[in-house]
């Protein structure tokens, strides 16, 4: 849905015709200037036309119908006055805005929109500026481009793994890593010395380290030397981390440091495609899962570790504007008591639970992949989930949590879309 969406983008819209707008709709009030208006532009650019209504401005530019309320359109001005260019932020203090404010006159030309306020002050809009950043405009974009894949999906697409030396040393090997990473929720580096100290060094290549009450570096085995079902042998079902904070971690570093026995595959699926599916199959069940808020919860006493952590969140968490899926909270074992939802749509919930855990566990979905010292895993916490198989001896790993918001910033440095 997102890439169908994205692609729609890409591929532009045509501009109209130049002739008035029979259709548009008028607001509450009296029109403040004569109707839509429509301005001769260059071949090349969307034609515009536009309408005022008692509280706003109706701007048709190309195949975007925006309406722009006038408190917004005085709030956002970019003169040097109300906005500093060096810093990016506003100057304009935003309570002195009168909300009843409405312009003295208004002017389009091939590509700005001037505005003139009852005190003198101008504001200048680019028209592009508009249509990307209106919220109609914004409907139409993805905040973060994916491709959403099942397990042959993936393996076609042949995703390479970066090597170590390229990840830490070159903005390319890192740019590289960051987009695949971006795109399918998962990447690997590989030659990477099977130590945790070097685990270290890679992890804060692209972000913060995340401090948990695991620690800042984990490093586990199967002693049940803290009250979770990872630290045994057991076959673990797909999952994310770490549902019972109030902002899960966002992202997973696995490094197997040694395996000396059988089985202990990693298995990674991606939620948003099963929540795709869930979409199209059944559009109902993919909206209570946005809507209906659950606890999650950790409770720990073992040895020296005692916690009890809560974290409250629907399975799915949607951007209201586009719709767009950014979050899947997946947690069986964590899940608390449900006591958040009434009993009229209890039931109706644990359909559309069932439809999605069903998704998720399609076979055809499921991407095991084998961990071996040497090659380090990335996961997106808010994405991907993960599982492993049991397992037989020895088997030693090393990670840590990073956080979301560096390494978005170190892609957006690196100039990827995130």
């Amino acid at each position: 849905m997102w890439c169908q969406r994205l692609a729609w983008l890409l591929r532009g819209q045509r501009g109209s015709t130049g002739r008035r707008w029979p259709w548009l709709p008028r607001g509450p009030g009296p029109v403040l200037a004569v109707p839509a208006r429509c301005h001769p532009t260059a071949p090349a650019s969307p034609c515009c036309a536009w309408q005022l209504h008692r509280d706003h401005l109706e701007l048709r530019y190309g195949s975007t119908v925006m309406r722009l309320d006038f408190v917004w359109l005085r709030d956002h001005c970019r003169s040097a006055s109300c906005y500093n260019a060096k810093t990016k932020q506003r100057s304009l203090d935003t309570a002195s805005v009168d909300l009843a404010i409405q312009p003295q006159a208004v002017r389009v030309d091939e590509t700005t929109l001037f505005l003139t306020w009852p005190d003198g002050h101008v504001t200048r809009y680019g028209l592009e500026w508009l249509a990307r950043n209106s919220y109609e405009g914004q409907k139409q974009q993805v905040m973060h481009p994916r491709i959403l894949w099942n397990a042959e999906i993936y393996r076609q697409a042949q995703v390479p793994s970066i090597d170590c030396q390229s990840f830490l040393e070159t903005d390319e090997g890192l740019k590289e890593f960051l987009q695949s990473f971006l795109l399918y929720g998962i990447a690997f580096v590989e030659n990477v010395t099977p130590t945790k100290e070097d685990t270290e060094i890679l992890a804060k290549r692209i972000s913060i380290i995340r401090e948990t009450i695991y620690g800042r570096m984990w490093y586990f085995t199967s002693d049940f030397s803290r009250g979770d079902t990872a630290y045994t042998k057991l076959a673990l079902d797909r999952h994310t981390d770490t549902t019972y904070f109030q902002e899960p971690c966002g992202i997973q570093v696995f490094h197997c440091l040694k395996h000396e026995g059988t089985g202990g595959r990693t298995l990674l699926v991606d939620g948003f495609h099963a929540a795709e599916q869930v979409l199209c199959q059944a559009p109902e069940h993919f909206e209570l899962l946005a809507k209906v808020p659950l606890k999650h919860e950790y409770v720990e006493n073992v040895g020296g570790c005692h916690n009890h952590m809560i974290g409250v969140g629907p399975v799915l968490n949607v951007y209201p504007w586009n719709n767009e899926l950014y979050l899947i909270r997946y947690n069986n074992y964590d899940r608390a008591v449900i006591n958040t939802v009434p009993h009229d749509v209890v039931r109706r919930w644990y359909h559309a639970h069932r439809a999605l855990t069903a998704e998720l566990r399609r076979p055809d979905n499921e991407l095991w992949v084998k961990l071996k010292p040497g090659k380090v895993l990335f996961v997106d916490n808010w994405r991907v989930l993960h599982g492993r198989e049991a397992f037989t001896g020895y088997r030693q790993l090393c990670g840590c949590y990073l956080t979301r918001d560096d390494m978005l910033n170190t892609a957006r440095l690196l100039g990827l879309q995130a």
